[in-house]
């Protein structure tokens, strides 16, 4: 993982759940930043692939939680109030996942 990737996903990862909490739930950002970096944990489905870390693996469409299935369950929490702060985490991670693929 080069320089800019590495900056670029965890960036991605860390920082941009604050942001967008801060734009998208603003009354709420904390939390929404908290739950937001809590959607990583969707990243435990990697503990299920041998090797555990690949750095040349494109995660999305390899590991189960990170299907085209999921992602469509995913974006269809967005629908509902209850869900959504998640929802937006877990697209946020999947499309940091899938910038890595480009790579």
């Amino acid at each position: 993982m080069g320089v800019i990737q590495f900056v670029q996903h965890y960036g991605l990862h860390l920082i941009a759940p604050g942001i967008i909490a801060i734009v998208l739930f603003r009354s709420n950002w904390k939390k929404a930043w908290i739950i937001m970096l809590l959607t990583m944990l969707v990243d435990l489905d990697h503990l299920l692939a041998t090797p555990i870390f690949d750095p040349h693996r494109c995660s999305i469409n390899f590991h189960p939680l990170h299907t085209d299935y999921a992602i469509g369950v995913y974006a269809g929490m967005l629908v509902l109030k209850e869900t959504r702060i998640i929802g937006v985490g877990l697209l946020l991670h999947m499309l940091t996942d899938y910038l890595d693929c480009l790579y």
